[in-house]
């Protein structure tokens, strides 16, 4: 049973930090590329950042290319995302996910940027 659990999130203000955390089981974690992807108030999935499977590669959309930081521990089974400079168009559930296909999905954690 595959079993993605985020946390972190929470309410910080525009030019904060905070630092997002997927647990993962049920599968073999090393052997995946990983997402994360968020999805705002009344908007669709998107895509937010990516790293393969022993973290010596990764990407980024544009709007967090320089601001966000994806990592992973394999011997943890953790996906992490490091979010500096937080802005409220940030705001949003953030989900991670194998890269492959988006089939299982967590609770989410809620990131809300706001003064």
């Amino acid at each position: 049973e595959v079993q993605l659990v985020e946390s972190g999130g929470g309410l910080v203000q525009p030019g904060g930090s905070l630092r997002l955390s997927c647990a993962a089981s049920g599968f073999t974690f090393s052997s995946y590329s990983m997402s994360w992807v968020r999805q705002a108030p009344g908007k669709g999935l998107e895509w937010v950042s990516f790293i393969n499977s022993i973290g010596g590669s990764t990407s980024y959309a544009d709007s967090v290319k320089g601001r966000f930081t994806i990592s992973r521990d394999n011997a943890k089974n953790t996906l992490n995302l490091k979010m500096n400079s937080l802005k409220p168009e940030d705001t949003a559930v953030y989900y991670c996910n194998k890269a492959i296909a988006w089939h299982y999905w967590g609770q989410g954690t809620q990131v809300t940027v706001s003064s």
